[in-house]
């Protein structure tokens, strides 16, 4: 086990040289004393071989895409290209100010503009705001619009949102944060939605329906114009959550087969960076009869090629729902994948992504079980531990850890919950079919372990840096402190 920083520290050492200050400053005239230190921080003493040995250590054990193979399931880990972030710390973008004149902006205006057109065109959609810093604060823009729309109508009554057992996790989370009830619809034995219970559950108080297409089962949901159809006969809205829609790019157009609302995920579809909390971002396309709420400004361009931010709408717009603009950094990396790939590739990833997806699926279809192996899948599937859990006492957690041994990013597991002893599996369109033969081998190393020493799967992960940890103990007495000794 390494140790920590703090551990290394030794009196009097250090890796650094400040410049002499030769501007006399008197603290006090800066920071007040009831913001100041009463003592100094305690923090490390060490050179500067020591903290580059520690960080390039610590980086040696995490994982990545640029390590290995990361099958999240749900959460398409693609390889993000190094020409975005090249292009983004050009120092005409870097070095920009928020608050500087507009027209001294014109070409960072013109990459918002430009994505904001080439989103709504991708996705079918009138017009795209991209404000909104992560999916979860896109969806709950979208339910925002949503009811906005209906407040404007009077339909104050309509405060349910419909949505299959199956929606992410984030779905019931916004759509209470948006002020609606949530009333969940079981999927069918095809698992997707069942069109007679919607009947059923459609109602007067039915203010929307939320899906995501292809669903989290990797399943594409072909009857989606009825659902709509349905949806709207009560002027209810529909929702496309849009995690999904690296399924979906130059084959489908949300906004035109049914949905009225649309958030896009940039990290799982074009490249961003995953945020893990932090800076993401988040879109949301909507059909032109919503148009009138989305957030301000958008960014306009007139007769005369000059852009600017316009505020027109600001009388019914929900407002405003992060500072400035959005991370114009994460946004500007999006503009760049999607100009290099043109039309013609983004066709490409979504078709290669749903051929990966059927191979593994195909491939591993003999070693565990899929429940709906009978059909294509999308862009992922879902396999499940329940013939090593039946036969073996092996959890999918087993599988997951034993993984971990063997060089490969697990998949996310128990997800969705409708699914016992799920594994999620998305290849994305970035991995080779050398790739994916090496996870179809260890996969099918993994099944036969479960069979011929099931102990090992229930201690792995054997050689990682961090063996398994007590999950229970963990949640109930974290403690991530370093207190040293004096």
């Amino acid at each position: 086990m390494s140790k920590l920083i703090f551990e290394n520290s030794r009196v009097g050492r250090k890796g650094y040289t400040l410049p002499k200050n030769d501007v006399e400053v008197k603290l006090e005239n800066i920071l007040p004393a009831k913001y100041r230190r009463k003592a100094d921080a305690v923090l490390p003493e060490v050179s500067e071989l020591d903290v580059m040995r520690h960080f390039l250590n610590l980086g040696h054990k995490n994982h990545s895409i640029e390590k290995g193979f990361y099958p999240l399931g749900s959460c398409t880990m693609k390889y993000n290209p190094k020409v975005n972030e090249v292009a983004v710390r050009n120092s005409g973008l870097g070095n920009l100010h928020p608050y500087q004149p507009e027209s001294t902006v014109q070409g960072a205006l013109e990459i918002l503009y430009e994505l904001q057109e080439d989103l709504a065109e991708i996705s079918g959609m009138k017009e795209v705001t991209i404000q909104p810093v992560a999916g979860a604060q896109g969806e709950f823009t979208g339910l925002k619009v949503i009811a906005a729309y209906h407040i404007a109508k009077g339909n104050t009554h309509k405060k349910t949102i419909i949505m299959p057992d199956s929606a992410h996790g984030t779905n019931p989370a916004s759509c209470t944060l948006a002020g609606f009830d949530v009333v969940e619809l079981p999927s069918n034995e095809f698992g997707k939605v069942d069109i007679d219970q919607l009947k059923e559950l459609v109602n007067e108080n039915t203010a929307g329906f939320m899906l995501t297409n292809p669903n989290t089962l990797g399943l594409f949901e072909s009857r989606i114009e009825e659902i709509a159809e349905i949806i709207h006969s009560v002027d209810g809205l529909v929702y496309m959550d849009g995690a999904n829609l690296n399924a979906l790019l130059g084959i489908v157009q949300p906004g035109k087969i049914g949905f009225d609302v649309l958030h896009i995920n940039l990290h799982k579809t074009f490249s961003t960076p995953h945020g893990g909390g932090g800076p993401g971002s988040g879109p949301v396309g909507v059909v032109e009869k919503l148009v009138p709420y989305l957030p301000v400004p958008m960014v306009r361009k007139d007769a005369n090629g000059v852009y600017s931010m316009d505020y027109s709408h600001a009388d019914t717009s929900i407002g405003k729902v992060h500072t400035f603009f959005g991370n114009f950094a994460v946004n500007v990396r999006a503009y760049v994948y999607i100009k290099m790939q043109g039309a013609k590739g983004m066709r490409s990833i979504s078709e290669n992504a749903i051929i990966n997806a059927n191979y593994l699926q195909k491939k591993l279809a003999p070693y565990y079980n899929i429940e709906y192996k009978n059909t294509f899948c999308m862009h992922e599937f879902v396999a499940d531990g329940t013939w090593q859990k039946d036969k073996n006492d092996i959890h999918t957690l087993d599988i997951a850890k034993r993984l971990l041994d063997k060089g490969i990013h697990a998949p996310t597991i128990y997800f969705p919950l409708i699914i016992k002893e799920a594994m999620m599996i998305e290849p994305t369109e970035t991995e080779s079919k050398e790739t994916l033969d090496d996870f179809i081998n260890i996969m099918i190393e993994v099944a036969h372990e479960c069979d011929s020493d099931p102990e090992l799967l229930h201690h792995a992960p054997i050689s990682t840096p961090v063996k398994r940890v007590d999950d229970v103990l963990a949640a109930r007495q974290l403690d991530v402190r370093y207190i040293p000794e004096n």
